[in-house]
């Protein structure tokens, strides 16, 4: 028999890895561990937070720290993680241009920058990557990516020739864009960026209005916003021929999904997509008679292209897919429609959240005990 464990991680609680790790030891004293048994461990992610970690686990690498620029231009130390026999780069944005690298007080994306996130493309240009996958998410910036370029040898310039300042506010002033100086080796690497959403770079579903309040930005913050990312975009049509402002995914992290499209010729692609075809689920998964995944919250927002469901519908046929969550949220039950046959939560009764963090570990264990001894009945 053989089981296939692809949970994604438990923010802030347990990784990909651990919390596979903890469901293969519960389903295994459940069910009384027979010789038959086969478990592959695939560690999942949707190309937010934990992509890196969960890829990391799947397929090897060596992790590198790198001290680059945060958000607010402060100095931060970020970790990619590089496989030597791929010659892939697996980045995160938010290692160096993350909310969560600002102080919420100081959280300012009129002027937050994802230069960081450039200076640890180069890092990985200088290890000799060929291919980079880039995550988007968790961002504290809002400069459509120019930070980024600019950290790769592009200039931003104003009608008088003059760079201009770091920040998405400074777009609006923007006229010319200078590719001449870009990084060549930029041209010779395959770049697929992870993006789970599809907001457009502007409007009231762009990049700004709906994720700039989160940032810090209030009403007139916003609207100035829009407005710089949609000069930041015309330009980029204009000078680059790269149709960014009606793209699905350019709002991603600020707008980086643009930056990327304009100059680094990614790729936008779901998070789960990627790491299911990284991790090579289809192959590894070919003949599971169980699929178990699962990740902190299930909801009615866990169809649209997080990592149960993406489990589920590349799960071998005739397969039965179990999710288990801290917490089933509002709608769950849709998760149904999309491939997952049962859904449960691992919290064995009412608990806070502080405990429920803290024990997330034994009980998840606990919940694939009982898993493992319904599956041998």
């Amino acid at each position: 028999m053989k089981v296939v464990i692809a949970p994604d991680s438990f923010k802030e609680s347990m990784t990909a890895m651990e919390a596979a790790q903890a469901i293969e030891r519960g389903f295994r004293k459940g069910i009384g561990n027979p010789d038959d048994l086969v478990t592959e461990l695939i560690p999942m992610a949707d190309g937010g937070e934990g992509t890196t970690q969960s890829l990391r686990d799947g397929l090897g690498g060596e992790v590198h720290t790198v001290d680059v620029s945060g958000p607010d231009g402060s100095a931060v130390k970020a970790e990619f993680v590089y496989i030597q026999q791929s010659r892939t780069a697996v980045i995160e944005m938010a290692e160096a241009s993350g909310i969560g690298l600002v102080a919420k007080e100081r959280r300012n994306p009129l002027t937050a920058t994802s230069h960081g996130t450039g200076q640890m493309i180069l890092k990985a240009l200088n290890k000799g990557a060929e291919r980079i996958i880039l995550g988007l998410g968790g961002s504290a910036t809002n400069d459509g990516g120019a930070g980024m370029a600019a950290a790769l040898g592009v200039r931003f310039l104003d009608r008088s020739g003059n760079e201009l300042e770091p920040g998405g506010r400074a777009l609006k002033h923007l006229h010319r864009i200078d590719t001449d100086g870009l990084d060549k080796r930029i041209h010779e690497v395959t770049v697929r960026a992870a993006c789970d959403v599809t907001n457009p770079l502007t409007g009231p579903e762009g990049a700004s209005a709906v994720y700039g309040p989160q940032k810090g930005a209030g009403n007139e913050a916003v609207q100035e916003l829009d407005q710089a990312l949609q000069a930041f975009g015309e330009v980029i049509e204009r000078d680059l021929h790269k149709p960014v402002l009606q793209e699905q995914g350019a709002g991603a992290a600020g707008g980086l999904g643009a930056g990327a499209i304009a100059f680094l010729n990614a790729s936008l692609e779901p998070g789960i997509d990627i790491v299911l075809e990284e991790s090579r689920f289809a192959e590894r998964s070919a003949g599971a008679s169980l699929v178990i995944t699962g990740e902190g919250k299930i909801d009615a927002q866990t169809v649209f292209g997080k990592t149960p469901v993406g489990v589920a519908k590349a799960s071998p046929e005739g397969s039965t897919v179990v999710a288990v969550a801290g917490q089933l949220g509002d709608g769950y039950e849709k998760v149904y429609e999309a491939g997952i046959d049962a859904a449960f939560s691992m919290v064995p009764g009412i608990v806070s959240l502080e405990e429920a963090m803290q024990e997330s570990a034994r009980y998840i264990e606990n919940w694939a005990r009982s898993l493992g001894g319904l599956w041998k009945t």
